[in-house]
C-alpha cells in the first residue's frame, strides 16, 4: 500500500503543477479493496461493490465524464451506478451528461441548492479562463438529482459502504466528503487535501467552520485520505490540514486586533507563510482565507 499511495502521489503532484483539465485514459490506480482512483484535475473516486459502484465528481465537461464511465465499465461487478459530487464547481460537477441515463445521481441539499445558484456564473468563469475549458464546457447539460439528503446518507454497495456527508460551509456552502468502509479511505473533497493552501473564493467560505469539520473528522481516523486535488496520503492530513488553518486564523487575528487593514495582514501572511512551510507550492490563496477571518470576526 505505501508503494501505491507514493505511485498516486507522484502522479497527483505532476497534475496539481499542470493543472490540465482532461482526465488520463487508462490510468486507474487500485487504493483499496474497493476504492480506485483516477489522478488528475480532479481526482475521481470509483468505490466498486458486488451490487453496485459509485463514482465521486464528474470532470470537466462530457469529454471527462466520457472517460471516467469508459474506466468505470472496466470495474464494475453490476450495471447499477451511483454518482456523487463532492462540490458544484465546473471540474467537479459538471460532466455528468456523459453519464447512462440510469446512473443515479445523489448530492446534499445544500450543494444542490448552490450549483442552481450559481452554475451559469462558474461555467462563464471557467470558460473564459482557457480555450480548452470553453470547448470543455460548451453543452453543458445539468440534471435534477434523483436522491438529496440533508446531512448524511448510506449507500450498501454490496461489502462495501458509503457515508456520504455533509457539516456546513467551507470551500463552499455545499462541500460533501465520503467515508468508505471497511476501507478506512476518506474521499475529502477540498477539505483535506496535502500541501494545498485551503481555497476560499469567496464570502461563502468558512475558516471556522472548516476548521471545525476538520475535529469532526479526525475520530474516524481514515487509513487513506483521498483529496479532491494534490495527492492522496494517510489520516495525519487531517491534523496537517488543521495546523495550517489555526496558523492562518491565530495570525490574521492577531493583526486584525493591531489595527492592520486586511490587504497588509494577507501580504504578511503570505510571505510568513511561505517561510514557515517551504515545501508548499503556492501560497497565492492565503490573502483569500485572511479576508474570510477578518470577516468572520466582526
Amino acid at each position: 500500500m505505501r508503494f501505491v499511495l507514493a505511485v498516486i502521489c507522484t502522479c497527483a503532484v505532476a497534475v496539481a503543477q499542470g493543472t490540465m483539465p482532461l482526465l488520463p485514459e487508462n490510468s486507474v490506480t487500485r487504493v483499496s479493496e474497493h476504492v480506485y482512483a483516477i489522478i488528475g484535475f480532479p481526482n475521481i473516486g470509483i468505490v466498486v461493490g458486488n451490487r453496485a459502484t459509485l463514482v465521486v465528481d464528474t470532470g470537466m465537461g462530457a469529454r471527462n465524464g466520457a472517460t471516467i464511465v469508459r474506466e468505470v465499465e472496466k470495474l464494475s461487478k453490476n450495471p447499477k451506478l451511483y454518482l456523487t459530487t463532492t462540490h458544484f464547481h465546473p471540474e467537479h460537477a459538471m460532466g455528468e451528461q456523459a453519464f447512462p441515463a440510469n446512473t443515479i445521481l445523489i448530492r446534499p441539499v445544500a450543494q444542490q441548492e448552490e450549483l442552481d445558484k450559481r452554475a451559469a456564473e462558474y461555467i462563464t468563469r471557467f470558460t473564459g479562463m482557457s480555450a480548452q475549458n470553453k470547448e470543455l464546457l460548451q453543452d453543458v447539460n445539468l440534471r435534477t438529482p434523483d436522491l438529496v439528503f440533508e446531512h448524511e446518507t448510506k449507500l450498501d454497495l454490496g461489502g462495501v459502504t458509503a457515508r456520504l456527508f455533509w457539516m456546513g460551509p467551507a470551500h463552499t456552502l455545499g462541500d460533501e466528503m465520503l467515508f468508505v468502509e471497511p476501507d478506512s479511505v476518506l474521499i475529502s473533497g477540498d477539505i483535506v487535501q496535502d500541501k494545498l493552501v485551503p481555497n476560499m473564493p469567496n464570502e461563502d467560505a468558512s475558516p471556522k467552520n472548516w476548521i471545525a469539520i476538520l475535529d469532526k473528522l479526525e475520530p474516524l481516523k481514515p487509513r487513506i485520505v483521498f483529496p479532491d486535488h494534490g495527492a492522496l496520503g494517510d489520516g495525519s492530513l487531517i491534523a496537517k490540514e488543521r495546523a495550517f488553518l489555526m496558523d492562518v486564523q491565530t495570525r490574521a487575528l492577531e493583526l486584525r486586533n493591531t489595527g492592520t487593514s486586511v490587504e497588509d495582514a494577507g501580504k504578511r501572511l503570505t510571505a510568513e507563510l511561505k517561510a514557515k512551510y517551504p515545501d508548499w507550492p503556492n501560497m497565492g490563496p492565503v490573502a483569500n482565507v485572511v479576508r474570510r477571518v477578518y470577516a468572520e470576526s466582526r
